[in-house]
């Protein structure tokens, strides 16, 4: 379900209000100021103990051959985000998705997994965290697997902080060679109302110096039951 906006002042609060009901924001094109909420049908998942992580990648993140830092350039990743790239010419990121987001970073809502690279922010993403779900945005990449490992190390990171939810939106081939796929809406709300209220920390592995020998431990372990109330 899509509908443009109509009279209604989408500030942050609303945004999170949004996310905790199944629906987000996009708009038609980087120049287009209007955004229209989004309600899919079938809702892209990854399913945190079936993260899929190919062999070759695996050795690339045990490698650090990226530096990976949390959360300290969010309007740099949301620009990478922005940007032309192999596949997609156009962008929907206009500049009140940029601003909207930004406010939620300042509120602690949103953040970044950034792969850097001899002084160079190279890759990263994005995404918005709301109790024990984290909804990804977008990502992007300007050196070869620089996106790949950010995925990865957030996948680690969420595990760890006790997030029960990661929601990509929708499929794309890309990610469903990491083990996403997609789910009815139903099935999707009926997860996200579980994940809602877990006090999930974002910030429970340091946001830079996290080693990739971690990061490939915590995303092979398997996640702990959600404590029963």
């Amino acid at each position: 379900m899509a509908g443009r906006e109509r009279h209604v002042e989408i500030t942050a609060d609303v945004l999170l209000r949004a996310y905790a009901v199944g629906i987000f924001p996009m708009a038609e094109s980087a120049e287009d100021p209007g955004l229209f909420w989004v309600e899919p049908e079938r809702r892209g998942i990854i399913p945190l103990d079936g993260f899929r992580l190919p062999r070759r990648l695996a050795r690339t993140v045990r490698s650090d051959r990226f530096e990976i830092r949390c959360d300290t350039d969010f309007l740099a990743v949301i620009d990478g985000c922005a940007e032309p790239a192999p596949g997609r010419r156009k962008t929907w990121i206009n500049a009140r998705i940029r601003r909207l987001y930004h406010d939620l970073f300042k509120m602690g809502r949103a953040h970044t997994v950034e792969a850097w690279s001899g002084g160079a922010l190279v890759g990263g993403l994005y995404g918005v965290s709301i109790g024990g779900a984290f909804f990804g945005e977008s990502m992007f990449s300007r050196e070869t697997d620089a996106s790949k490992v950010s995925l990865v190390h957030l996948v680690a990171r969420l595990k760890a902080g006790g997030y029960r939810l990661l929601d990509t939106q929708f499929v794309t081939e890309h990610l469903a060679t990491f083990g996403a796929l997609e789910v009815s809406r139903r099935e999707y709300q009926r997860l996200l109302e579980k994940a809602l209220p877990i006090e999930a920390d974002f910030a429970a592995l340091p946001l830079t110096g996290v080693t990739g020998a971690t990061v490939v431990d915590l995303v092979s372990a398997p996640t702990p039951p959600t404590p029963k109330s």
